[in-house]
């Protein structure tokens, strides 16, 4: 048990939320209350089940804590007074037969020990005869105090006892803080008694029957109840009388080993017990975290993807085939002479090839350089609109919100400032590369040596032009010309240098590649916001190995049972009637 709830708790302390959901700053602060009991009560008291019994006294502002254990143990071992909150810092009184085992810090253990009072984070260890040993009262803070560390620390001292007394009034009995925490315990089985302090005169008929129905209500019926009357103190205690009874009710759970047993027990399977929900509670928020990562890198994949498609659309429908590409590419073959010299024999006209080319030497370089442009707007755009749609998405989606700010300097709502350039050095390499290609595919084929450089260079500048004309287009008007034109010249080039079937298979290579290409930069464009999302730290396993540790531990609950949980034993009413 020990070994599985050791496991436990390092698991829970590496999880973390890191993305800003409704639910993340609920799930580390149940976090760390998991950590903190099993720090402060179960490791420790799974330790030694038969060490004195840890009685921690709860309650609202003023309802008389401190002066209820001073009258207990018969000494001013915690400051009352009028000035709230009183107590500031936690006050632990035992036998001293029991200091030694609360002062070695193995309870509570992140708080310092010291014997004189302290309003810092310590533990104030003080040791009275008067008390029985085997047993220690903790006056805790206000659990509604207006100081947050004060309230704070009290659920994490009522976490850690055996049993929780809780001490409210005839007046507060019924504010919403005390019944919150009572259900609480219920909930985790712990063993739980209950004071009702200063009860007026003649007041117990009215109250009583309406605390023991409330009680019910919250399946704290069995819940031991301790009534005190509202009477003059005497220096400063409540008149031994009026305690004795309860003193002798602890007393006498302190003298039995037996007793004393059952309270741990119970309180310890009950504890036990209620990791299982709230170590899944933890899991589920875990869940949630990685599917709010999944669906934001979604978005950003789908809106590249997108991207990615409006770039190819915009390649094959030949739209980049219009305007400055269209004159430029008139100006190359307008002369006829490209066109006539390349429809004949390569080889017999390798010098009218040459004429028509080196006569117009800046018209192909032209025409690529008007290609590329178009080409690069239309991937800026693409990426641009990706950029956007992304930043849009994540900014209305708090977690997506708070990691668009997490970027720092880098802003995400455009692309890269360096996209430009890149992108046009993308379509110069692309444009080698089909040079070089057409030059590979040719090889040594002796029709490309006799023509030269010059059948190499109108090649690659025809296959460029095919790659931005779908097989599947269908020209009307103006497209008919641009569309006839480049094929039908991208034809009689390559069926003159390669063969019948070189234009389409040269032709969707450059197609692929630049495909490729654009790929790789748009995939480099999402990886901005996707590693943004990264750097976050969510855990695709944390829900896995918090249920798995979980799984260990009620493994190891069922194997050795905590046999034995009984029930408190009922002390006398004090005269509140049913």
């Amino acid at each position: 048990m020990v070994a599985g709830l050791t496991a436990l708790r390092e698991t829970i302390a590496g999880v973390r939320y890191p993305l800003a959901l409704p639910d993340a700053e609920e799930a580390t602060g149940a976090a760390a209350a998991i950590r903190n009991q099993l720090d402060d009560y179960l490791l420790p008291r799974l330790s030694r089940l038969d060490a004195p019994l840890l009685v921690v006294v709860g309650g609202s502002t003023g309802a008389g804590k401190s002066t209820l254990v001073n009258s207990l143990v018969r000494a001013p071992v915690s400051a009352a007074g009028v000035l709230r909150p009183t107590t500031r810092a936690p006050v632990l009184v035992c036998h001293p037969h029991d200091a030694p085992w609360f002062t070695a810090a193995r309870l509570l253990p992140n708080l310092a020990r010291t014997s004189h009072h302290t309003d810092g984070d310590s533990l104030q260890v003080i040791s009275a005869q008067g008390l029985t040993p085997g047993l220690a009262f903790l006056d805790a803070p206000d659990i509604d105090s207006v100081v947050d560390a004060n309230r704070a620390l009290a659920v994490q001292l009522l976490a850690a006892a055996d049993l929780w007394l809780f001490v409210t009034t005839a007046a507060r009995y019924a504010d919403a803080v005390p019944w919150e925490l009572l259900r609480n315990a219920r909930n985790r089985g712990t063993a739980v008694a209950l004071v009702l302090d200063r009860v007026p005169p003649g007041a117990a008929d009215a109250i009583g029957p309406h605390l023991t129905g409330m009680l019910r209500a919250n399946d704290l019926g069995a819940v031991p109840l301790f009534v005190l009357p509202e009477i003059q103190l005497e220096a400063g205690l409540l008149p031994d009388r009026v305690v004795s009874p309860m003193r002798e009710w602890f007393a006498q759970l302190a003298r039995s080993a037996e007793a004393r047993a059952a309270v741990v027990r119970q309180t310890v399977d009950g504890a036990l017990a209620a990791l299982d929900p709230a170590v899944e509670q933890l899991a589920e928020a875990a869940d949630v975290q990685v599917d709010v990562a999944d669906s934001l890198a979604a978005g950003v994949v789908a809106a590249y993807g997108d991207a990615e498609a409006a770039v190819d659309q915009g390649v094959r429908d030949g739209a980049l085939l219009r305007g400055e590409v269209l004159a430029r590419w008139q100006e190359l073959v307008g002369t006829g002479e490209l066109m006539r010299g390349l429809q004949a024999r390569v080889g017999r006209v390798r010098d009218r090839v040459t004429a028509a080319v080196t006569g117009r030497p800046d018209a192909g370089v032209r025409f690529q350089a008007a290609l590329g442009s178009g080409l690069v707007a239309l991937v800026n755009n693409a990426a641009a609109d990706a950029a956007e749609r992304v930043a849009g998405a994540w900014r209305v989606h708090p977690a997506g919100a708070r990691l668009l700010e997490s970027a720092g300097d880098t802003d995400l709502r455009s692309p890269s400032p360096d996209l430009p350039d890149r992108v046009e050095r993308l379509i110069r390499d692309w444009q080698r590369g089909v040079l070089d290609m057409v030059r590979r595919e040719a090889g040594g084929r002796r029709t490309v040596a006799r023509a030269g450089a010059f059948a190499v260079n109108a090649t690659g500048l025809a296959v460029m032009a095919s790659v931005f004309v779908a097989t599947s287009f269908i020209p009307t008007g103006l497209e008919m010309a641009v569309a006839g034109g480049t094929s039908v010249a991208a034809q009689v080039v390559l069926q003159a240098v390669f063969g019948d079937q070189a234009i389409r298979a040269l032709a969707d290579k450059a197609r692929a590649d630049l495909s490729t290409r654009i790929h790789d930069l748009l995939a480099d464009e999402a990886g901005r916001f996707l590693s943004v999302l990264d750097a976050s730290g969510v855990d695709g396993t944390a829900a896995d190995r918090l249920r798995r540790a979980a799984a260990n531990v009620r493994a190891a609950r069922v194997a050795a049972p905590l046999a034995g949980v009984t029930g408190l034993p009922q002390p006398t009413l004090n005269g509140v009637p049913e």
